[in-house]
């Protein structure tokens, strides 16, 4: 099966000048970053998933006894997960790891429906039009609620699952409006808004990081910022705030029969170890590990404890 295919988007066209500019400069740290990103480009794939073109990054062996498809999280892109793609990769595993709507180089849905059911149905779209067979996940933050409501639906294509810095959300009609509120401000009303990557860091090494992080993994993480959908920040922290959602997490982790690994940082304040160890609980093959000296970033903050921890899981249960 030959997958479909679609022109790139606007926003990866733009993002390509800027490397290219950078390449060209004389500023050798920027050009060799933008070399290196280039480099990652020439495995960007587009395609239409329900009338919104999605970039996916596709690399390692296409004929990989297994492969891995990787969903970033809230306010995220694909390149997150940059360190571990090229971990993965050298170990001989595929990876897919792909732009949600309105996120990274994929495109802005016109029509504005950022739910986890649309996402849910892009990734099942996506599974389809690369005809992938049984396959891992790996999904990080907002990431394992798209994955767990693909997987109730599908839960036969499914080998693993890994789910970085995810847990129980406790809610109440306080932390509903606190955290809508709260975070749609921080992250629309100013972050957005800056120019300059260094007060973001700031903010990121506060409250979501416990470790120093490249200069590099800084600048995508502040390029995500710019590449987001203001109305998918929105729409997607007032889905994950409302009860519907939240009393639906422990459910949706019970109806899977999927081995699932649960990885917690321990100095996570947003999804902390035991919000975490709760979910466990209540899976019929959840497995936990908490990792010390982490907070909510692990695919940046430690990407080679993540990468490991991925492929572990992946080799416990290969062939399944």
């Amino acid at each position: 099966m030959t997958p479909q295919t679609s022109p790139p988007t606007q926003k990866f066209i733009l993002y390509r000048q800027e490397l290219l500019d950078l390449q060209a400069s004389k500023d050798k740290a920027a050009a060799k970053r933008a070399t290196y990103e280039l480099s990652l480009m020439e495995n960007s794939c587009f395609v239409e998933l329900n009338g919104v073109v999605h970039h996916y990054h596709d690399s390692g062996p296409k004929d990989a006894s297994e492969t891995i498809v990787l969903i970033h999280g809230w306010d995220c892109w694909w390149m997150w997960w940059h360190h571990v793609i090229k971990y993965l990769n050298n170990q001989g595993v595929r990876t897919i790891s792909y732009d949600m709507r309105g996120h990274g180089w994929s495109e802005n849905d016109p029509n504005n429906h950022y739910h986890i059911d649309f996402f849910a149905h892009d990734l099942n779209d996506l599974v389809i039009n690369l005809g992938l067979k049984r396959f891992h996940i790996a999904a990080f933050s907002f990431g394992p609620f798209v994955a767990l409501d693909y997987a109730c639906s599908h839960p036969g294509l499914i080998r693993s699952m890994t789910f970085f810095n995810f847990g129980y959300l406790p809610n109440s009609e306080f932390i509903q409006a606190f955290a809508t509120n709260t975070i749609t401000f921080v992250f629309n009303g100013l972050l957005r808004k800056l120019t300059w990557w260094l007060p973001a860091y700031i903010f990121a090494r506060l409250v979501l990081a416990k470790n120093t992080v490249m200069l590099h993994d800084i600048l995508i993480g502040f390029k995500s910022l710019g590449l987001c959908a203001p109305e998918a920040i929105d729409q997607t922290t007032r889905h994950i705030t409302a009860f519907s959602t939240t009393d639906s997490v422990p459910e949706m982790v019970k109806a899977v029969d999927i081995p699932i690994l649960f990885v917690a940082g321990e100095g996570d304040s947003i999804m902390t170890c035991e919000n975490t160890e709760k979910l466990v609980n209540l899976t019929h093959k959840g497995s936990y590990v908490c990792v010390p000296e982490c907070g909510h970033l692990i695919t940046v903050e430690l990407p080679e404890v993540a990468s490991e921890l991925i492929l572990g899981h992946v080799k416990a249960n290969s062939g399944n």
